[in-house]
């Protein structure tokens, strides 16, 4: 590998020093007990157990203290037996009717215990989810968990972790529906967005946002140190937190535009004593345009081809763009001889200034922009050479 702080070839990377913690929403924790997450379990029910008691007590005092020996009724609703009326269908509740029902929680038996997340249901029956959440198991047992309880077992159809994205074909019948996906591309910043999933293993849990931002680039690490990954990445305001790992990011109708992959935390820095983790409003999902392509193409082949652009991006160099290193990396030259970069005219010290018209703000942004393409796409880079900028096009490679 690189020397510390070097760079790395162009599709892999390096993450900027400094700012916050980016990490891929962590699968449900191996319990040493076996069961998902169980002291994560044990906190949740003692903090609703307080809460109930309290909330219980100040009902018993104002009872009490408004009391005078006569009986005291609180009333009550008179229609208990009305079933549940159905909600209009682009409310929340109503995409929540329509979507629970597709969306699965995953058991993955690993080496320390059972680690968890969520996943849904495809067309042929298949399930999207982070490869994160299933790389643990190196081959062990994985179950689907149903929304109506119903427990199938599951094999790895096949997984990217450069992508974080991995497919799961459940073993055994079952007649859900597919979710419809959506167009990612077609999104703003300020859409409506719900996140599903089961966070500390709550199946079936709901939480809404808005699209906080796109094309955010965002270096996170695999669970236990493994394969980094580099999203191009819708940024949401819905909480995220560990469980939530490969659910669905739907919009307004329902529809898929993303897969629940990572979160930025405040790491080591404290509040009130306590370490803050969980959600702090800054989740962050696989656009679904890109989630499908991998998908897709892990269903049809078994694995994944990553775009290559060929060049060693300085991800020391924070002046705006991403500067192609001017000497050789490991024995390679900074721009891959015969590779597409190479091809188009790029030589070492060119700044890539942008991709198809947007701005690239440093190496990692550089990555994600094309790893959230397909090889064989031809893509506009802007550059600048001594103080020159210049345009050029090129079709990328593939890994």
């Amino acid at each position: 590998g690189p020397p510390p702080g070097g760079p790395r070839p162009m599709g892999m990377g390096m993450p900027p020093g400094g700012g916050p913690n980016w990490a891929p929403v962590p699968a449900l924790p191996p319990s040493a007990r076996g069961g998902p997450g169980l002291g994560l379990f044990a906190i949740v029910a003692l903090i609703v157990a307080l809460v109930a008691g309290a909330v219980g007590a100040g009902v018993g005092v104002i009872a009490t203290d408004g009391d005078d020996g006569g009986s005291v009724s609180l009333g009550g609703s008179n229609d208990s037996d009305t079933p549940i009326q159905a909600r209009p269908p682009d409310s929340v509740a109503g995409v929540a009717q329509r979507v629970l029902p597709s969306v699965v929680m995953i058991r993955a038996q690993a080496s320390q215990g059972e680690v968890g997340g969520t996943g849904f249901i495809v067309n042929g029956g298949y399930v999207i989810t982070n490869n994160h959440v299933v790389a643990g198991a190196g081959g062990g047992q994985i179950q689907i968990v149903f929304n109506d309880k119903k427990t199938l077992p599951a094999t790895v159809k096949g997984s990217d972790p450069s992508s974080d994205v991995a497919v799961l074909k459940p073993e055994g019948q079952h007649s859900l529906p597919p979710l419809p996906l959506g167009d990612s591309s077609k999104i703003a910043v300020g859409d409506p967005v719900i996140a599903i999933g089961s966070p500390l293993g709550l199946q079936g849990s709901v939480t809404t946002g808005i699209v906080s931002s796109l094309n955010r680039a965002v270096p996170t690490q695999g669970e236990g140190g493994g394969d980094a990954s580099y999203l191009n990445a819708i940024q949401t305001d819905a909480a995220i937190n560990p469980g939530n790992s490969g659910g669905p990011l739907v919009d307004g109708k329902g529809r898929v535009i993303g897969i629940n992959t990572a979160i930025a935390t405040l790491g080591g820095q404290s509040l009130g004593g306590e370490t803050q983790s969980g959600s702090i409003g800054l989740g962050f999902a696989i656009p679904i345009n890109q989630g499908k392509r991998i998908a897709e193409e892990i269903i049809r082949t078994g694995s994944v081809r990553q775009a290559k652009l060929g060049v060693f991006p300085d991800p020391r160099y924070q002046d705006g763009g991403a500067r192609i290193m001017t000497q050789q990396v490991n024995g390679q030259d900074p721009v891959v001889k015969g590779g597409p970069a190479d091809k188009a005219g790029l030589k070492p010290g060119d700044v890539i200034t942008k991709v198809d018209g947007r701005p690239i703000e440093d190496a990692t942004d550089l990555i994600a922009q094309i790893r959230s393409r397909a090889p064989g796409d031809r893509v506009t880079v802007t550059y600048e050479r001594a103080g020159k900028e210049a345009n050029v096009q090129l079709t990328l490679g593939a890994d």
